[in-house]
């Protein structure tokens, strides 16, 4: 018998929106890497037709750009308070798009969906929390997941409104906000590495906007008169770095220690030293020295 009630139904397609592209983006990224995402891969992923999906993203490189800024969202900014007090620097992040629960608080083994971030190579603690290195943020992300706050409209809009930098960050208290800031940024970048081929690219999405912005708010309340500068300064020194590592590992990394012992006579303090070291350690020393500098320039 061959009718409505005893063929299998299919179930129906799921709506299309901006930040299913998104999500599916990242994803593919993440599994794939930044040469294998063209319009339609993405669209077989998304189970829909190229011409679909372009109605809502005119090119591949839109989809790069919507994809970098996604991973600007998982920076959070909430519980980034001056360790003197007053009402903060941070703020919740009301408004967001595709995926989890919000930017993710909570435990440190990132269990559940939404909660804490979990990762793979090694870690850091910030303010607290451990972040973990290529693992996933904020639980798993279905088709058509969102965090609660409106579509395409939220997301093209930004996300939260109404914070206000406390008059707490002066003195020596703008480092730990400012320190907490740049740590999580690198650690968002390194849990998606093929981020660092396109840190050349103009970071105007809402979510890089809004840490920038985070950034700049510091730094003018820290008593810096040029807070371009500084923060031009701190960005390079994170996005190198990471640009740095991701590179290194990808080449899988070579025995320099070996080769300089073998020359120590022509490089006495590389052979001494060597160039090989422990990226997260080296990475944080490195920010206190820049943070250091900063903070004298000050007085």
């Amino acid at each position: 018998m061959d009718n409505v009630w005893s063929r299998t139904q299919r179930p129906p397609r799921q709506t299309l929106t901006l930040e299913r592209i998104v999500s599916e983006a990242v994803a593919l990224l993440d599994e794939e890497g930044v040469g294998r995402l063209t319009m339609r891969r993405l669209a077989e992923r998304l189970d829909t037709g190229s011409t679909t999906l372009y109605w809502h993203v005119k090119t591949k490189d839109d989809v790069l750009d919507l994809a970098l800024d996604e991973i600007f969202r998982e920076v959070r900014l909430d519980d980034l308070t001056p360790p003197g007090g007053g009402r903060g620097v941070g703020r919740a992040l009301g408004e967001g798009v595709s995926g989890g629960r919000g930017p993710g608080q909570g435990t440190s083994d990132g269990r559940g969906q939404g909660e804490g971030l979990s990762g793979g190579r090694g870690g850091e603690d910030i303010q607290g929390e451990r972040v973990g290195r290529g693992g996933a943020v904020g639980g798993s992300r279905g088709p058509g997941a969102s965090d609660g706050h409106g579509g395409e409209g939220a997301y093209r809009e930004g996300v939260g409104r109404g914070r206000v930098v406390s008059e707490a960050v002066v003195g020596e208290e703008w480092r730990g906000p400012v320190r907490g800031l740049m740590r999580r940024w690198r650690g968002a970048l390194l849990r998606h590495p093929w981020s660092a081929t396109l840190l050349d690219r103009p970071l105007m999405g809402p979510h890089a906007l809004e840490r920038t912005e985070f950034l700049y708010e510091s730094l003018t309340a820290a008593g810096f008169t040029a807070p371009k500068t500084a923060a031009y300064s701190l960005s390079n020194y994170v996005m190198g770095s990471v640009i740095m590592q991701v590179t290194w590992e990808r080449s899988g990394g070579t025995d320099t220690g070996h080769f300089l012992r073998e020359r120590a006579d022509r490089y006495p303090a590389l052979a001494e030293h060597g160039l090989e070291h422990d990226w997260d350690a080296t990475f944080d020393e490195g920010l206190g020295y820049l943070l250091e500098g900063m903070a004298r320039s000050r007085q």
